[in-house]
């Protein structure tokens, strides 16, 4: 691992950590990442952290955000959280993120304290070990980031032409985290954004490089099943069942090395392309 990475990786756990301004108010800094806005992902992280550190005993099992506005990389996000419902086993909040006193995200998140029940789950795909694979950066991730990607179809997305709608890839935090579930939690938002939107574009040969080429996340899901580490290898499986009216549809599950199916991922992206 370089110290480039590691680096990257403190500085994105001091940034998830947040300043607390008021008792529903936090404050967080940006990073940029070489996109043109500050992440989505970041903000998915950023704003899942406000919204757990006003919830006592119970875990996040859900969230659901919308990007309202872009984001300005060089001014700070100030996350107003509201405690909708404090429950006995579920607890409900709403996280707005402001910037320049306009909304640019909102979210809902949802808690549930632990409790046994029935449980299955689908059978993992197959994949090739992460170790079979070769270190490569996303689209729009510069090199030295906090995350590790190992992409089962390692092609250049400007020049692979039409394929079609699905991806795979492993992930991990470039470092060892905290034993902390919740950071490992905001972690894998932030990293679950990463590319996700590009699955839908590669049947039309359509990649976020290209002159034209408009993709902007509309919203986000993230559904935690099970617990895992994000410095421990997660394979991404992805596809886009559809695309229409300019709008692409992606789905996600992450599973560990152990076949578990830990997270599930949605998301919509407006995609336009200026001929």
């Amino acid at each position: 691992m370089s110290t480039g990475r590691a680096q990257a990786l403190q500085s994105l756990v001091a940034q998830l950590q947040l300043e607390q301004l008021e008792k529903n108010l936090f404050r967080g800094t940006s990073t940029d990442i070489g996109a043109p806005a500050v992440f989505g992902g970041q903000v998915l992280g950023q704003a899942l952290m406000a919204a757990a550190r006003t919830v006592d005993g119970h875990a996040a099992h859900s969230l659901h955000g919308y990007f309202l506005r872009a984001g300005d990389k060089a001014a700070p996000i100030v996350y107003d959280v509201d405690r909708i419902r404090d429950g006995a086993s579920f607890t409900t909040r709403r996280v707005v993120a402001i910037q320049h006193g306009e909304p640019i995200f909102h979210m809902s998140a949802s808690f549930h304290r632990r409790e046994e029940g029935v449980s299955h789950q689908c059978t993992m795909p197959e994949a090739p070990p992460p170790e079979d694979l070769t270190p490569r950066a996303g689209p729009r991730v510069r090199v030295e980031g906090p995350i590790e990607f190992r992409y089962v179809d390692p092609r250049d997305p400007v020049t692979a032409g039409p394929r079609p709608p699905h991806s795979q890839l492993w992930l991990r935090t470039a470092d060892a985290l905290p034993d902390d579930p919740l950071l490992h939690q905001a972690m894998l938002a932030y990293a679950s954004d990463y590319s996700f939107m590009g699955v839908a574009m590669q049947p039309h040969g359509l990649a976020f490089q290209q002159p034209g080429v408009q993709g902007v996340s509309l919203d986000h899901a993230m559904w935690f099943h099970r617990d895992f580490r994000c410095d421990d290898w997660l394979l991404y499986d992805a596809d886009s069942p559809s695309a229409e009216h300019a709008r692409g549809f992606c789905r996600g599950a992450l599973f560990d090395r152990a076949g578990r199916l830990v997270a599930s991922v949605a998301q919509e992206g407006l995609i336009r392309v200026r001929r």
